[in-house]
């Protein structure tokens, strides 16, 4: 029996799961890449690396997205709580270069000090997320690009979507994990029913 014992095991042991999770999250934040990243990377064969077909959407079976989805909820989340922070700490920050007289002055000055206030709960976000993502580049996608864009959204921030075919060799039931709002389906506008002048009444 499995008495409070959540979550599916896939067959794997608790390092290989977590393993697991961990590349699926980091495959779907990372499919926001930009596509001028794709543009002349190659595989280790030599073949040309092509760009995601659909951002912000990956293939994989049922479970494992069912599984995924809340940890990448709540990656997005803690993002989402830096964003006040980070909107405030812009408010102080500079754009001289660093260790130039404009960068030093500014180190020197009350606004530096502000900044580090409102900075550090969004580098105690930012190694939260690393700590889950375990990557560098993903974690920045999230909080710049990912984040911002569910601002106004109280969650509810990725859908699974089960696929008709199932997968070739173990006839795997595959299923769509997406961000909302990129590929949301648009219900078809219903004609208007003409509306009729009664029978007797004056044009």
């Amino acid at each position: 029996m499995r008495h409070k014992r959540k979550g599916r095991r896939l067959g794997r042991s608790s390092s290989h799961r977590k393993a697991l999770f961990r590349s699926l999250m980091t495959a779907l934040i990372l499919t926001e890449r930009d596509s001028s990243f794709y543009e002349g990377l190659l595989s280790p064969n030599g073949k040309p690396v092509n760009a995601p077909t659909h951002k912000g959407r990956i293939i994989t079976t049922l479970e494992k997205a069912k599984e995924v989805r809340p940890m990448v909820d709540r990656v997005i989340t803690i993002a989402k709580k830096a964003l006040p922070n980070m909107e405030a700490a812009s408010k102080f920050g500079t754009t001289a270069e660093r260790n130039s007289q404009a960068w030093k002055t500014w180190r020197e000055s009350d606004n530096y000090k502000n900044w580090v206030a409102q900075m550090g709960p969004v580098v105690n976000a930012r190694r939260r997320a690393f700590a889950i993502l375990r990557d560098k580049e993903a974690v920045t996608l999230l909080f710049d690009e990912i984040a911002p864009r569910f601002a106004a959204r109280t969650g509810g921030y990725t859908r699974v979507l089960r696929l008709a075919t199932p997968r070739l060799g173990d006839n795997g039931t595959r299923a769509i994990l997406e961000f909302v709002g990129k590929h949301d389906r648009k219900a078809a506008a219903t004609s208007q029913a003409p509306s009729y002048i009664e029978e007797g009444a004056s044009a």
